[in-house]
Order: C-alpha cells, then sequence, then structure tokens
C-alpha cells in the first residue's frame, strides 16, 4: 500500500492523548476502539474530523466563512492525505416541527414531482404539492397539521385591572413590562378597570382589534408604533414563532392542541388531495410504511412515473435495508431516536455520487437490537464499497468484527489512556491480551447469578400507546428487569405506560442533565463548596474568594482562563490567559496550598486522585459514586458539556446510588460502554436492587439480558409489526421462546 493510500497522522495531542501517531488505510473500514474515556473521541472526532471540516471551511470566502460551523483548531503535528470528512452522529437534526423524514431525506420533493407529473386530476405544479408553500399548505393550520389554539381565560385574569399585578400571565405582559406599556400607555383604556368590566367595543378593542395607527396618541406613545389587539399579537409574535418553542413551559398550559379539523393533520389544503394516482393522495402516501410505500411505487403503471420510480425506490431500498421500514416520510424528525436520525442520514449517504469520501461514524450500534445491527453493517459495507473510507467508533462485538482495520485504544481511561495499544485484524485482537481482546476472546455465556423472585407487580391493562396492541402485563418489583426488542417494537411505549402508574418513579434518560458551561462534575457532585470552604477555613478567607467566579477571579480574563479576540468575519481568535496561564485565578489564591497543591491543582485532579487527596473526609464520600459508575478518570473541573450521553447518564446513576426503595426505568444505559465497563454497571444494578429497589433498564446489550432477574420482549418487529409481548420470564426460558428474536443471539 503506497503512503498516498493511507491517512497518516503526526503527534495528536488533543485531550488525552499522548503524541499519538498512526496510520489509517484509505479505501477501507476502520474500527477505533476501547474503554470510555480512553481518547477515541479525541483522536477521531476532535483530531481527524475537525481538522478536515476546519480545512473544507477555509476554501470558503471569509464572509461566507462566519456562518458556518466552527471547529476548535486540533493539537496535532499534522496530517497527511486527509479526505473530506463526513461526520454521521447521534445527534437528531435541529427540532422543527416542520421536518419530517420525508423532508429531511428528500424523498417528499420527488413524491411531489411524482404527484404533478402523473396525479389525477392536475392541480398544480411539483411544490404546491408541499406544506411548507404556500399555495399547498392548510389555511387553518399553516402547514402543521395540528391547531395551537389560545384559551384566553387562562391568559387574561378578567377579574383584575391594567393597574394590577399579574392581570396578562405571559412574559413582559406584566404591570411595568414592555408588553404591558403598549396597552396601558395606548390611552385606549381606564387601567384602573376590571377587564370583565369593559364594554363590548372596549373588549373587542382590547383582545382582537388588527394592527392600526392610534389617531391621537398620547406623549408617551412611540412615534412610529402601532396597536395590536391582544390575541392577534399572542398568535403573530408568540405562539406561531421561535418565542413559543423557547417559552413552551409557560405558553403550552394556555393553549388548547389537537389535529388541525380542516385538514385532519394531513397538513394540505382540501384541492392539492383531490389529486390521486391509483386512489391515493400525497398525504395518505406519506402516511405508509416506508416498506409498504416502496411496494406502491414499484406498482405505479404510468411510462411518465419511470425515471421517478427509480429513483424513489433507491432511496425507500436504503432505509429499509438499514431497517427503518417501519417509518412513514410523514413522521417528525424530533420525534426519532439518536440512533433512528443516524441511520436517517446513513441511508441518505449511500446513494451518493460522491466517492472518495471520509465517513465518520460515531457508534452507530447505540440503540439497535443484534438483529438490526446485521442490516447497519450491510450499509457500512456499502459506503466503503463506493470508493470511501470508513471510520468507526464502536464498542459493539459484531461491529468490530466487521473491521478491515483496527485500532485499540487505552490502556485505561481518561490520564491512565491516549496510547494506540493495538493496530491490526479482528484476529489478531482476539489474541492481543488488551481489554477489548480479552473482552472479546472470553465469549458470552448465561450467567450463572442468583435469580431474584419479585417481591410484588406493577400491573399493566389494555397499554394502547403508539404501536402497543392492547398489552396487558405484570411487571414484577424489587428485580433488575430487562426491556429487550428490535429497534422500533415497542419498548419504550410499554415504559413510558408503566411511568404513568405512578408518580413516584425514577427516569433516567439519555438526555443530557440541564448542563451549564460552568457545570462540572465538582458542582455535580457538590463537592465544589466543600473544597472552597477547606481552603476559606484553613486561611481564615472568605469562600468567595477561592472561586472563579467570585473574588477569586483573575482579573485579565474574568475567570474564563482564555481571552477571545474578535476578527468580524472570520473566526473569534482564542488564547490562554497570560496573566494566569489559564487556570482562572488570581496569584494571590494560588499562593494558597493545602497538602502542597493550589485550588487550581486540586480542581485539576482526576475523581480518582481526588478520592485519594481527600481520604477520610466527606469530600471522598460525595465523590466515591462516581467511581462506582466508572467515571473515576473525569476531572473535577471538566464541562458536562464535553461529556458524551452516556457519561451523563451514568453521572446521573451516580447521585442515586444511596437511594432505598424506589423503581427506576433506565433508557439503554450501555450507550457508549466499552464491554468491561458494561460488567462494573451490570454490577451496580445489582447492588442497587438488593438495596430494595426495582429497576426496569430498556436494553439491547445481551451480557445486561444475561443479568437479569426478568426479562419482557416486544415485537416481533417494529413499527406495525411489533407492540406485542413475546416473552416475559426468567432470562434462562427465553432461549426455549419460539418467536423469541432475541434468543437466537444469546
Amino acid at each position: 500500500m503506497s503512503q498516498q493510500d493511507k491517512i497518516i497522522i503526526r503527534g495528536a495531542r488533543e485531550n488525552n492523548l499522548k503524541e499519538v501517531s498512526l496510520e489509517i488505510p484509505k479505501h477501507q473500514i476502520t474500527v477505533f476502539t476501547g474503554v470510555s474515556g480512553s481518547g477515541k473521541s479525541s483522536l477521531v472526532m476532535d483530531t481527524i474530523a475537525a481538522k478536515s471540516r476546519r480545512e473544507l471551511n477555509d476554501t470558503f470566502p471569509t464572509f461566507v466563512q462566519q456562518y458556518l460551523p466552527k471547529y476548535g483548531r486540533p493539537h496535532v503535528d499534522s496530517i497527511e492525505n486527509l479526505p473530506i470528512a463526513i461526520v454521521i452522529d447521534q445527534r437528531k437534526p435541529a427540532q422543527n416541527s416542520r421536518s419530517t423524514v420525508g423532508t429531511y431525506t428528500d424523498i417528499a420533493a420527488l413524491l411531489r414531482l411524482l404527484f404533478s407529473r402523473v396525479g389525477k386530476p392536475f392541480v398544480g405544479y411539483a411544490e404546491s404539492f408541499s406544506f411548507n408553500h404556500p399555495e399547498g399548505s392548510c389555511p387553518r393550520c399553516n402547514g402543521l397539521g395540528e391547531i395551537r389554539e389560545l384559551d384566553i381565560h387562562k391568559l387574561v385574569d378578567f377579574d383584575k385591572s391594567l393597574n394590577d399585578e399579574d392581570t396578562i400571565h405571559y412574559i413582559a405582559f406584566g404591570k411595568g413590562g414592555w408588553r404591558w406599556i403598549r396597552y396601558a400607555r395606548s390611552g385606549l383604556f381606564d387601567l384602573d378597570k376590571k377587564i370583565k368590566d369593559y364594554t363590548p367595543e372596549e373588549l373587542d378593542l382590547f383582545l382582537n382589534s388588527p394592527q392600526i395607527r392610534l389617531k391621537n396618541p398620547p406623549a408617551g406613545w412611540p412615534k412610529t408604533a402601532k396597536y395590536e389587539g391582544l390575541i392577534p399579537r399572542m398568535y403573530r409574535s408568540i405562539i406561531n414563532s421561535e418565542e413559543g418553542l423557547l417559552h413552551a413551559t409557560v405558553l403550552n398550559p394556555m393553549l388548547r392542541m389537537g389535529t388541525c379539523p380542516d385538514c385532519h393533520g394531513t397538513r394540505l389544503n382540501p384541492e392539492k388531495l383531490r389529486c390521486k394516482i391509483d386512489g391515493r393522495n400525497i398525504a395518505e402516501v406519506c402516511a405508509m410504511s416506508i416498506t409498504r410505500l416502496n411496494e406502491w411505487v414499484r406498482s405505479i403503471s404510468d411510462p411518465l412515473a419511470e425515471d421517478l420510480k427509480a429513483a424513489i425506490g433507491a432511496r425507500l431500498t436504503a432505509l429499509e435495508e438499514i431497517g427503518l421500514g417501519y417509518l412513514s416520510l410523514d413522521r417528525a424528525v424530533g420525534t426519532l431516536s439518536g440512533g433512528e436520525a443516524q441511520r436517517c442520514k446513513i441511508a441518505k449517504y449511500i446513494n451518493s455520487s460522491l466517492a472518495d469520501v471520509l465517513y465518520i461514524l460515531d457508534e452507530p450500534s447505540v440503540g439497535l437490537h443484534n438483529h438490526d445491527i446485521q442490516l447497519m453493517k450491510h450499509s457500512v459495507q456499502r459506503l466503503r464499497d463506493a470508493g470511501n473510507t470508513v471510520i468507526l467508533v464502536e464498542h459493539h462485538p459484531e461491529m468490530i468484527r466487521l473491521a478491515d482495520h483496527i485500532v485499540d485504544m487505552g490502556p485505561g481511561p481518561g490520564i491512565d489512556g491516549g496510547h494506540i495499544v493495538f493496530e491490526g485484524t479482528y484476529e489478531e485482537l482476539l489474541h492481543s491480551g488488551t481489554a477489548t481482546g480479552q473482552s472479546l476472546s472470553s465469549g458470552p455465556t448465561l450467567q450463572s447469578l442468583p435469580v431474584r423472585v419479585g417481591s410484588g407487580c406493577i400491573s399493566l391493562k389494555h397499554a394502547k400507546l403508539h404501536n402497543l396492541k392492547d398489552v396487558s402485563i405484570d411487571l414484577p418489583t424489587g428485580v433488575l428487569c430487562v426491556i429487550c426488542g428490535v429497534a422500533g417494537s415497542g419498548k419504550s411505549s410499554l415504559m413510558e405506560c408503566v411511568r404513568r402508574e405512578s408518580d413516584s418513579m425514577i427516569y433516567i434518560s439519555q438526555k443530557n442533565i440541564g448542563v451549564s458551561l460552568r457545570s462540572t462534575p465538582a458542582t455535580y457532585m457538590d463537592v465544589a463548596g466543600d473544597i472552597r470552604k477547606l481552603f476559606a477555613r484553613k486561611f481564615k478567607k472568605k469562600e468567595t474568594d477561592f472561586a472563579f467566579n467570585g473574588k477569586g477571579a483573575c482579573p485579565v480574563c474574568g475567570g474564563k482562563g482564555v481571552v477571545v479576540s474578535e476578527m468580524a468575519f472570520m473566526d473569534n481568535i482564542e488564547t490562554t490567559c497570560e496573566a494566569c496561564g489559564g487556570l482562572r485565578y488570581n496569584k494571590e489564591v494560588l499562593e494558597y496550598r493545602v497538602n502542597g497543591k493550589n485550588i487550581a491543582e486540586v480542581f485539576d485532579l482526576s475523581v480518582r486522585l481526588a478520592s485519594d487527596f481527600f481520604h477520610g473526609t466527606q469530600i471522598e464520600e460525595k465523590l466515591r459514586p462516581l467511581k462506582q459508575v466508572g467515571l473515576g478518570y473525569l476531572h473535577l473541573n471538566q464541562a458536562l458539556s464535553t461529556l458524551s450521553g452516556g457519561e451523563l447518564q451514568r453521572m446521573k446513576i451516580a447521585s442515586y446510588l444511596s437511594t432505598k426503595s424506589e423503581t427506576f426505568i433506565i433508557d439503554e444505559p450501555t450507550d457508549g460502554l466499552h464491554m468491561k465497563d458494561v460488567q462494573r454497571l451490570i454490577a451496580l444494578f445489582r447492588d442497587m436492587v438488593a438495596q430494595g429497589n426495582t429497576i426496569y433498564v430498556i436494553e439491547h446489550n445481551l451480557d445486561v439480558i444475561r443479568a437479569a432477574d426478568h426479562v419482557v420482549e416486544l415485537g416481533p418487529g417494529a413499527g406495525e409489526q411489533g407492540g406485542r409481548i413475546l416473552y416475559s420470564g426468567a432470562p434462562e426460558g427465553l432461549k426455549n421462546c419460539p418467536d423469541s428474536i432475541t434468543a437466537r443471539y444469546l
């Protein structure tokens, strides 16, 4: 293999990487694996992907660059022969009520063209079939398919006057607020008169008036301002705008929501729905599952549709082959899981004409049953076979086995990682002696752990949420219970029904903790204050003297550790603060030391080293749960915004470890975990059950299923083909269940 056929990386130092140099073969599948926190993402995402995307952005004019995503300059000596990188990660596309699977995959545009070309009767050109176009959208709901109608009595207290406090219950409408001023200073109303005492004319003016110019406005009224009634103003500037999404928790209780009665949720106006192909309109077609839609497209006989049938069929087949045949094109993108969104992206690129591209996939096995992983493997191979280079960051044994080349990172997490401990083939990895090699070579066995019998049960009767088929089941309590089944089989729907049975359940999802830029493991586990108090007591100072958000801040950078220079259209230049060296504190604070370390050095310790440093104290006690969930490698001052979804989820679990007699629902906790870390998590769950807790885990991981006391499998398929209970009982009995999809992989 010539040097041009390799991506050559020299001296990568990003995050915990220790001067890493390696060569990645092009036009092959390379898998990066290793324990959680070993440096995989630092090398693949923060170095290789960041370098490629940054250099691509540099090819655009500086004016355009200000609108492109910003990527930090990776700490690496050089990267040679680097292709353009496309990162396919778990992030969902931006939440937008107008974005559906059809619009996201571009299939909707082709279907609109198909209906404009062969649909009868002809009612307009392609764009007029779009619910995002004025000609096509339902006039009542503006193409959203649902109405959000304001309940004026929940917004306005009619027993109060405009001079009373909190008469209009929304932001800035309170007395003195900038929105309140437009009514109070209009000169149209008696401010001390109760709203219920307004004349019909006054009430209509207050609530329903369109925008009007005031004929004789009072002195305090802005010259260019127009008066507008409360209801049209709420719809125009709040309910139908981005603000409505931003303040949904305040706004939604004031709204009546439901399917639009005019278009019945189809989003289109009646004229466009008259146009049909073989008896179906475009809304009915988009509501079909992708599998059924593919069959329907093939059945169209009109010769004008031939080229479009091929284009639509290729895209639908790609979605089917990756295991998304159960989705419909009218499904809102915001309702997809991270794994479903990622697979939509992969399917989008499978039919791409681009070649010699570097595709980087971030844990594509997340959220997938072993049955679905076989489909994913085929799609990844298709990307490679089209002449591309594919890099996976992965833990799943089946995805690792797929690799042409494997890079194993380690040997440990955090400061103990950042080295390449193995490079080679799958067979060579099995005999390498690394943590990954040992886990793969030991092979799976059904656990010989004692199976607990439930102490009671939660009875669920006639559950019909989403795709559930009138499900009734008794779920045992006081056990570790795993809910499994193929992706889309109804696992989350079942547990959502269980959650509705009780308000006291603790639900731990993959969604982020409410993280801010200043959130760290130290603040989350409530030890930051204890550390500052320790310094303050020893040196007879105030606690705020040791806070970089307070008096202890470096005067030059204000406690940020960096100085940002704005460069107009170009990237801002971020440099380490020379005054504090990036430590955030002023010089006086850094002179105070406890056991030889100043406050900045203490907060820079890993959880494990900090536990040793504060041995025998309350701080060690508070940090112990993080070590138990395998997060001992995190630094006390590490921003939570840098953690993966799996790491954040384990941090949430850590905060509940001392809890007793509670019921937990935990959503796919092994996401992003190395096989070695999964065993630690299993031990943790069993300890929590031993303390009297009940744990329901939605999970695909076979080791977790083997370790369960009780297993419930849903299926047999996804979407409409799912929603039934295939098995409920001890894991040992699963292998004798003829309907089980999971049994064949155990």
